[in-house]
């Protein structure tokens, strides 16, 4: 068996293999391995010891385990592009193929450190932050040895519009003074959470107890790092903690979010995979045979299993090709197919888990399975990162403006027609309020 056979590689399509390099090809083998054999299996555990007592919003000890052995494996900021020099060196194609697998499991890509707010804001300070910022913030988070947090949405702003943040940044001598409400940074209950990398205001005309209460998404609370609501009320910090200077956050953000976008994507893929296997499953248990037959007999339910495989390819499809767009061009000349995955994916997802979970009936709505676990992530993901209907106006608005152009070739058309009409004693038919009349 060649190395690009096996279950590992089984959905990626021929013309990304020919892409991955042999240390890719090892990365992707041992991401599948540790997802199959340390992850998957240890999910109930996980659950148990965070249920314990006390333990709440403390990281569970079966994490850092694990987290350990992931780092023993070099398995550790495999998402961080091969450009900057702290990276293992995979690019956003070879990582797509690694993220995939790690969906499998909720919980997975934080045992190999590639887990939102860490991937967005590691890349964040390796591009922007000064090698004196780099040793004290990113160094710690690359290493495993602390965790960190974004903070840009507010409640009283439409949050999806960044020029429109409200948080207030005021220089008072050799500090900054915050003021604002935040949501959706990570709780500092857990005591791992060391910093915070906060996008505010500083041209309007340490932290105390600023933690507010954490926010559930629907109904679940993502301990043990959660998503707090803040206030800062005469927060201050060093004027040395300033990223790249006044005025350059919307920079930073554009720059943080766009592989961050993705990576959400990327890993939905490998949870819909997650969810079909457990649909077959279903469908062939012989206890479960309504009317004698076993689900997977019923002919609508061979129509949905088959639709569901085809939509999950599809998706992987856009997926692939964002990734390798921003290894080819970049970032910014990715925009349109970034947009694309993150207006796709997340509602295929929806779609594809909500499907799996009616196969299951009563009991796929339960904790029998992570069916609805997968759902919530899913659903919580067309939000994420910037709602979904801005990305569908930045490619309709980018659309339109291909619209003159298509006017003059469609006039040039009929120019042709007409002259053509003439030669052959055609009658010439004029189709008036198509964009034809004045020709």
């Amino acid at each position: 068996m060649s190395n690009l056979e096996g279950p590992a590689f089984a959905h990626i399509p021929p013309w990304v293999k020919s892409k991955l390099r042999p240390v890719a090809v090892e990365k992707i083998q041992k991401v599948y391995d540790f997802v199959e054999t340390e992850c998957i299996p240890a999910e109930p555990i996980m659950k148990a010891q965070i249920a314990e007592v006390g333990k709440r919003w403390t990281t569970q000890p079966l994490m850092h385990e694990l987290r350990e052995k992931a780092k023993a494996l070099g398995l550790f900021n495999l998402f961080l592009p091969n450009h900057f020099k702290e990276s293992p060196g995979l690019t956003n194609l070879e990582y797509s193929c690694c993220a995939e697998l790690m969906g499998r499991v909720y919980w997975a890509q934080q045992t190999m450190n590639c887990h939102a707010p860490e991937t967005g804001n590691i890349e964040l300070l390796a591009k922007y932050c000064t090698p004196q910022q780099k040793k004290k913030w990113l160094q710690p988070l690359l290493d495993g040895k602390a965790s960190s947090a974004y903070s840009m949405t507010e409640p009283n702003v439409a949050s999806s519009d960044a020029t429109q943040i409200g948080c207030r940044i005021t220089r008072e001598g050799n500090e900054y003074v915050i003021n604002g409400r935040k949501l959706y940074g990570n709780c500092i209950w857990n005591s791992e959470s060391k910093f915070f990398i906060l996008m505010g205001c500083s041209d309007p005309g340490n932290p105390n107890k600023w933690a507010l209460r954490n926010l559930s998404i629907m109904g679940y609370d993502h301990a043990p790092e959660g998503h707090g609501e803040y206030i800062y009320k005469d927060v201050r910090i060093p004027v040395e903690n300033i990223i790249l200077g006044e005025g350059r956050a919307f920079e930073i953000a554009q720059g943080r979010l766009g592989p961050g976008r993705i990576h959400h994507c990327m890993r939905l893929i490998g949870q819909c995979e997650r969810a079909y296997e457990l649909a077959l499953i279903r469908c062939i248990d012989t206890r479960k045979t309504p009317r004698g037959k076993r689900i997977g007999n019923f002919d609508s339910n061979i129509e949905r299993i088959a639709q569901m495989r085809l939509e999950i390819d599809q998706a992987r499809l856009v997926v692939l090709n964002a990734a390798d767009t921003m290894d080819l061009h970049g970032n910014k000349a990715g925009r349109y197919a970034i947009a694309q995955s993150k207006i796709l994916v997340p509602m295929m997802a929806t779609r594809i888990i909500d499907e799996c979970m009616q196969l299951y009936g009563g009991q796929g709505l339960t904790q029998h399975t992570p069916l609805p676990e997968m759902w919530t992530y899913a659903r919580f993901v067309r939000i994420a990162d910037g709602p979904d209907s801005a990305h569908r106006h930045q490619v309709g608005r980018d659309q339109l403006k291909l619209a003159p152009g298509l006017v003059e070739r469609s006039r040039e058309y009929q120019r042709r027609y007409k002259k053509l009409a003439e030669e052959k004693g055609a009658e010439y038919v004029v189709f008036h309020g198509v964009g034809y009349d004045d020709i």
